[in-house]
C-alpha cells in the first residue's frame, strides 16, 4: 500500500458536502447526505457498507452520471485536480470521462457492448480521447490487453464479450478504464460476481497498476476482507453518510463506530467457527424514511437519547485526526445516559 497519509501531495479528487437526491412520488429524498472525502495520487480509498448505503450513488455522482430526470446533486462540490466538475457542461464531462477519470462497473457483461469486439471497444476510447489512428489505437489496445494479462491477447483481440469468462470480461473493463492513463479510477464492486481465486487476481492486478501509474483509486465494496488487501484508507458508509474513516490498519485494529464493529463481526473468517458470525439485525432504512438523528440508531445496541434526536458530526477518535467517527457514544463528543434496548 502507498504511504500517502501524511503526504503533502494535493488530492486528485476532493468531494465536499455533496448531497444527491432522487425524486420519489413528487418529493426529493437524499440518497447521499453532506458527503466529504478526498483521495491523493497513488492512494486507494475504500468505501464500504451494506447495499443501500449510498456507495454506488457516490461513484455515479463523482462521474456526473446521475439521471437528470429523477435525480440531482443539490449541494456541495466535486473537484478533480482542482477543476469543479459540477460546473462542467455535459460535453466537457464527456471529454473527462474515460480520460482524466474512469470507472469500472460492477457487472462487465452489462457494461460492454455485445456487438463490438473487445479490441474495438478499447481502441474506441483511445481514438476519441487521444486522436490516435485506427492502427495506433489497435496497437495500444493490444498492449493494454497484455497488461491486464489476457491470455493469448492477439488471438482474443477480435473476440466478443460473450466469448470471455466473467474474470476475463472484468480484465477487459479494467483495460478500457486504464486506456487513457486516468488520474482517478472508480471501481464499483469489481470483484463481487467473481469466484475467490479470480478476485485475488483482479485485486493484485489493480494494486500493481495503481503503483505503476500513480493514479488515485476509489474502491467500492461491501466486503471488508477485500478492503484489507487493497486499501490505504477506509470510509464506512451508512444511510448515505460516512460514519467512520481511518487508515486501513487502524480501522481493523480499533473499529469505533458500532456499525463498523458489526460489519467486522459479520465477516466470515477461516480461523473462526461459523457459529461466531453475528448478522446485523434489521436493515438499512430506505431513503424515503426521514430520521432526525443517527440513521443507525434503530439497529444500534449502544444508542442514547441524543442519537435519536441529533445527527452526530464526524469527530476524532482518541484525539487522532486521521481516525474519525460519527457517533455520540464512541467519538470524542459529550454523551448522555444510555437507553440501550
Amino acid at each position: 500500500m502507498s504511504d500517502t497519509l501524511n503526504s503533502p501531495l494535493q488530492p486528485v479528487l476532493s468531494v465536499e458536502n455533496i448531497t444527491t437526491e432522487f425524486r420519489i412520488n413528487g418529493a426529493w429524498h437524499p440518497a447521499v447526505r453532506d458527503l466529504s472525502f478526498s483521495v491523493k495520487p497513488n492512494e486507494t480509498l475504500a468505501i464500504v457498507g451494506e447495499s443501500g448505503c449510498g456507495k454506488s450513488i457516490t461513484a455515479l455522482s463523482v462521474m456526473r452520471l446521475i439521471s437528470k430526470t429523477q435525480g440531482r446533486i443539490s449541494s456541495g462540490s466535486i473537484r478533480l485536480q482542482g477543476r469543479d466538475l459540477l460546473a462542467c457542461s455535459e460535453r466537457e464531462m464527456e471529454a473527462i470521462r474515460g480520460d482524466a477519470m474512469s470507472m469500472i462497473f460492477q457487472e462487465p457483461m452489462t457494461s460492454l457492448n455485445p456487438v463490438m469486439t473487445i479490441g474495438d471497444q478499447i481502441a474506441e476510447s483511445l481514438r476519441y480521447h487521444r486522436g490516435l489512428s485506427r492502427r495506433q489505437a489497435n496497437a495500444r489496445a493490444l498492449e493494454l490487453l497484455e497488461l491486464v494479462k489476457i491470455p493469448s491477447a492477439p488471438s482474443r483481440f477480435k473476440d466478443y464479450p460473450h466469448q470471455f469468462s466473467g474474470g476475463m470480461r472484468q480484465r477487459v473493463m479494467i483495460a478500457m478504464a486504464l486506456a487513457c492513463d486516468p488520474q482517478l479510477l472508480l471501481a464499483d464492486e469489481p470483484t463481487t460476481a467473481l469466484d475467490v481465486t479470480i478476485q485475488v487476481q483482479i485485486l493484485a492486478l489493480l494494486a500493481e497498476l495503481k503503483e505503476r501509474t500513480g493514479m488515485a483509486m476509489v474502491f467500492i465494496t461491501h466486503n471488508l476482507g477485500v478492503v484489507a488487501s487493497i486499501a490505504d484508507r477506509v470510509a464506512v458508509m451508512y444511510g448515505g453518510r460516512i460514519i467512520e474513516e481511518a487508515p486501513v490498519e487502524q480501522l481493523f485494529d480499533r473499529p469505533t463506530h458500532p456499525y463498523t464493529e458489526a460489519l467486522l463481526r459479520s465477516m466470515p473468517r477461516v480461523d473462526r467457527d461459523r457459529s461466531e458470525l453475528h448478522p446485523i439485525p434489521g436493515q438499512v432504512p430506505p431513503i424515503t424514511v426521514r430520521t432526525p438523528g443517527c440513521r443507525y440508531a434503530d439497529r444500534c445496541p449502544l444508542r442514547i437519547e441524543r442519537c435519536i434526536r441529533e445527527v452526530p458530526p464526524l469527530a476524532p477518535v482518541g484525539g487522532n485526526p486521521h481516525h474519525t467517527a460519527r457517533c455520540w457514544v464512541r467519538a470524542d463528543l459529550p454523551v448522555q445516559e444510555s437507553i440501550a434496548s
